[in-house]
């Protein structure tokens, strides 16, 4: 059973229920043929449940938005298959994540690992990563937009896995400059969150990243990544567990390297320095010991910056999109997306 692709008019809700229908059908087909074989069918079934929780598809959607910046029109099935993959991607990537964090819940529901254990987990992030190889090599591509596109592919999931390196090489003490920390917020997330589907799609329809689409592209999507990320950071410390759907604790307790920290230790005062260093990295970490970091954070200016930072860069990309040749559909798309990824809620 395949799924209905949206028409040529953009449209978000239409394109998210087209690719859970696909995800849905894939990993449908996945269990059966593990049963077919013998095999459990436990690991898709999970992975189905992990991915419909939520998640707001925002790099299938990009994806799609890079297609139809570079010329594409309607969306093919092959196209929305291999922005599908994308997602999957997405969700070995939060697997493996929440277990390096420890973390506990995961939109609102207990993590993969606490729901089967690490090991399986383990498992079937590893399973979620083969699937994402198989939507888009299976996707239908024409031979040319699959030698076009696996490049970006694997550079997009490479980049992102050093990213995660480069992020728990330096938790447990987060240094006072944030140029680890923005290296780790361009490959961790930048790259395969925003810039990297976008010069998929453009990929898809026949344009490289050299061209002056591909390169307005980058322009886009390089600063609206690293704003999205600086956000998670904020919401990270500051947000309502009841509203990102993960705890408010664990960046602090895992002590992560984040340019809000970094900023925060450059600017605090002895007193402010030592709560710091007693409280961040500390995996018994107390609310109270958290709403200390958070005054910290506050008081040097650190969570300030932070947003200043984030203004900045969605401006960057606003302007990109001032002058690039961009359909316009698109270009209203990416503005209010340019928003919409960096929006303030807390």
């Amino acid at each position: 059973m395949s799924a209905q692709a949206p028409a040529a008019l953009f449209d978000q809700d239409a394109l998210r229920h087209a690719v859970d229908t696909t995800l849905t059908n894939f990993l449908a087909d996945q269990a059966r043929s593990a049963r077919t074989r013998g095999l459990p069918q436990q690991p898709a079934q999970v992975l189905g449940g992990f991915i419909q929780a939520g998640g707001k598809r925002i790099r299938p959607i990009l994806c799609v938005a890079g297609w139809q910046a570079a010329g594409g029109a309607d969306i093919p099935e092959p196209v929305l298959k291999a922005a599908a993959s994308l997602e999957m991607f997405h969700a070995f990537a939060l697997i493996h994540d929440d277990i390096i964090d420890a973390s506990d819940t995961r939109r609102g529901r207990p993590t993969v690992h606490r729901q089967v254990g690490t090991e399986a987990a383990i498992l079937i992030g590893d399973l979620a990563l083969v699937f994402a190889d198989d939507l888009l090599h299976a996707a239908g591509l024409t031979p040319a937009q699959l030698s076009a596109a696996l490049p970006i592919a694997n550079t997009l999931r490479a980049d992102t896995i050093y990213g995660q390196y480069l992020d728990i090489t330096h938790a447990g003490q987060p240094p006072a400059d944030p140029g680890p920390a923005l290296t780790i917020t361009r490959y961790k997330t930048a790259k395969y969150t925003i810039e990297g589907p976008l010069l998929l799609g453009a990929a898809l329809a026949g344009t490289s990243g050299g061209t002056p689409c591909g390169l307005a592209l980058s322009a886009y999507g390089m600063p609206v990544g690293e704003a999205f990320q600086l956000r998670d950071d904020l919401l990270g410390v500051f947000g309502n567990p009841d509203e990102t759907g993960k705890p408010a604790l664990d960046d602090l307790r895992e002590g992560k390297a984040t340019v809000l920290m970094a900023l925060a230790l450059q600017n605090a005062n002895p007193t402010q320095r030592r709560t710091l260093l007693r409280y961040v990295g500390n995996p018994h970490l107390t609310h109270d010991g958290a709403q200390q970091v958070r005054a910290v954070l506050t008081d040097t200016g650190a969570r300030a910056a932070v947003e200043g930072m984030i203004d900045q860069r969605r401006q960057s990309a606003l302007t990109t999109l001032d002058t690039a040749d961009l359909p316009p559909r698109i270009t209203a798309e990416l503005r209010s997306l340019a928003f919409s990824a960096t929006a303030r809620t807390t």
